[in-house]
């Protein structure tokens, strides 16, 4: 993989750690101690994925990640000692992607690294790359190979995973989707999160849909359905 990686902590050994262990991966590695140093390097540099501590000086992890979001839809794992819920449900309604806790073994977490990053970028044939075309569902147009949804032909800013979260519905448009279900296919099975992070992307998801957030329906007691014509929730 010749993906590029930012890993942005104000801990030199954590760092340098994960630097070792993601270069012997093919990664190419940016480093930065703080918020500030990172938004710089995300502006001036091709960055795909960011491993993004909490507690840092200058500006902190939160700080960094609501700036970020503003503009920026490149997936983030947030790094912190800090495990309680409310902090996870935190960094994930700021936009992060997936929340892990120190101490951790630098082998697990790249290796939920490079799952995160083949899950959310794949790995298209010659033949899939060819085929561009998306589809519609009244002023909702998606187009998974070209990672691009419009509403109205207005082009949506999603992150990494509410893009994966609509394609998981569009592909399984219909179907009454669990919670569980959802969370496995989208954070994995390895997901040290509860299911409140299921609840917390569809909200965000369907903000960012505007008119067409009517097609996410909730199916009280299971969980959420995609439909082309909405039975109100």
């Amino acid at each position: 993989m010749n993906k590029s990686i930012l890993i942005v902590d104000d801990e030199d050994n954590i760092r340098n750690l994960l630097a070792v262990y993601l270069r012997k991966e093919g990664f190419e590695i940016y480093e930065a101690d703080n918020g500030v140093e990172a938004l710089n390097l995300i502006k001036n540099n091709r960055i795909d994925f960011i491993v993004l501590d909490i507690m840092m000086p200058i500006m902190d992890g939160f700080e960094t990640l609501k700036i970020l979001r503003k503009d920026s839809d490149i997936p983030v794992m947030m790094l912190s000692a800090r495990a309680e819920d409310e902090d996870k449900l935190f960094a994930l309604g700021f936009g992060a992607d997936n929340y892990e806790t120190k101490p951790f073994s630098p082998k697990v977490l790249v290796a939920k690294i490079k799952a995160q990053i083949k899950r959310i970028y794949g790995i298209e044939s010659k033949e899939q790359s060819k085929d561009l075309n998306g589809v519609i569902f009244g002023s909702l147009y998606v187009n998974e190979k070209a990672h691009k949804v419009t509403v109205n032909k207005e082009e949506l800013n999603l992150s990494p995973t509410e893009f994966s979260l609509l394609v998981y519905f569009v592909n399984n448009k219909g179907i009454v989707l669990t919670r569980e279900q959802i969370l496995d296919a989208i954070w994995g099975y390895d997901f040290e999160g509860d299911l409140r992070v299921v609840d917390t992307t569809v909200k965000r998801l369907r903000e960012k849909l505007k008119e067409s957030a009517s097609l996410i329906t909730t199916v009280r007691g299971f969980g959420y359905k995609f439909q082309e014509e909405s039975q109100g929730d």
